[in-house]
């Protein structure tokens, strides 16, 4: 009888496990029925924007790991996911998010936004948890982005989070991805923290807060760059400039985008800085369009055309070129581009209203993953971009 139960005991533990294993895989394969069946802008704007409302109060669990094999025992040993991985998660949402009230009066978005705040910051404007990694300078931005919000509530975690990066500052003047890899630079970083030093910077009165996210980039431009190619690799050994990882990583060229991007978007045109940050968007512009593929998406190996496209890629560099769109001498070809690519994000969004075919979490210098499923940092970036378009070409009298 003891042995019969025990049999039972493991055959269910068994069953449990094989459960388990089976349903992301069947979540994904039910997802993709019918996906690609968006051909309006408007209309997908609202699906993904929906989509973006529900993660933001139901944050979908980033993986960790590429196993997809007992993975209950990766849940058990915390190894499934991290909290440092939501932080850019959430705020790409956020930033979508506050891209779209900027032109729509939604008050229940606004509502779950405040209920999203209240979940981060106490009473005071304070942390609930003490941010321990630089990955929340972009969260910090995003809320310092929302408009219809009085920031200043939020002081003390902004504040917080210049202290952060200045606990990061290595020998040479920019600022490490953590502080047990103080030797590294990483292209992750430049879009972590660069928009939110150029956002602290102006809001309080910080000059050196600006240069140093021109520095970051200035340095990543002189250390981490392809030469004739002028795309980053994934980071760069402060000691003696060597680059580490892939060049043409596609998320990789994101990261240095989103940072780049809004870093120039953001200062005023007499600023000292506007005119070289200038130049280097026009610069990256005019690179990253020469990788990108007819069917408007980037490879995860932008330089490899055998490599299956990643969608966090073309949501990141869409709004990277819609931004530069503004810089009249390539404006043309890069609204063109940021129209391709959003023609092929609608055409990997599922029914659901979410963005599929987004590379999984990084492991490691020159160790990617393989897993390519639904991802809320492309998702948000996709709220972001499509919202920009819409509004910007809407006021222009163009058709959407």
């Amino acid at each position: 009888m003891v042995i019969q139960l025990l049999l039972y005991l493991i055959l269910a533990i068994v069953v449990i496990a094989v459960a388990i294993d089976l349903i992301p895989v069947w979540k994904s394969w039910f997802g993709r029925i019918h996906i690609g069946r968006y051909s309006d802008k408007q209309v997908w704007s609202r699906a993904l924007t929906v989509r973006g409302l529900f993660w933001l109060s139901r944050m979908p669990a980033i993986k960790v790991t590429d196993n997809t094999r007992l993975i209950v025992l990766d849940m058990l040993r915390g190894n499934y996911t991290k909290s440092a991985i939501q932080h850019w998660q959430e705020a790409a949402l956020l930033l979508g998010l506050s891209e779209y009230l900027r032109h729509n009066d939604d008050p229940a978005a606004r509502q779950s936004i405040m209920k999203f705040l209240d979940s981060k910051l106490d009473g005071g404007g304070r942390w609930k948890e003490q941010p321990k990694h630089v990955d929340t300078a972009i969260l910090a931005y995003a809320i310092m982005s929302l408009d219809f919000i009085d920031s200043d509530r939020y002081e003390p975690a902004v504040h917080a989070i210049w202290e952060l990066i200045r606990e990061h500052l290595g020998g040479d003047g920019t600022v490490s991805y953590r502080q047990s890899m103080e030797g590294y630079r990483y292209v992750d970083t430049v879009g972590f923290i660069c928009p939110f030093l150029v956002a602290y910077g102006l809001k309080y009165d910080q000059p050196e807060c600006v240069d140093l996210a021109v520095k970051q980039i200035a340095e990543y431009e002189q250390y981490g760059m392809l030469d004739s190619h002028h795309i980053p690799v994934h980071a760069y050994k402060v000691e003696n400039r060597i680059p580490l990882g892939l060049y043409g990583w596609g998320r990789g060229l994101g990261w240095f985008a989103i940072g780049l991007i809004d870093a120039w978007s953001q200062l005023p045109p007499d600023h000292r800085h506007k005119s070289a940050l200038e130049r280097s968007v026009e610069r990256y512009a005019r690179a990253v369009m020469r990788f990108q593929h007819p069917d408007g998406s980037w490879k995860w190996t932008v330089t490899r055309g055998e490599c299956r496209p990643d969608s966090s890629a073309a949501a990141t560099l869409s709004w990277f070129l819609m931004g530069a769109s503004a810089i009249e001498r390539i404006s043309a070809d890069c609204r063109l581009s940021a129209e391709t690519a959003m023609q092929y994000l609608m055409g990997v969004t599922r029914r659901s209203g979410a963005v599929d075919f987004s590379q999984g979490d990084t492991k490691d210098i020159g160790v990617y993953s393989m897993l390519f499923d639904v991802l809320p940092f492309t998702q948000g970036y996709a709220i972001r971009t499509v919202n920009r378009y819409l509004n910007t070409f809407h006021e222009k009298g163009e058709p959407r």
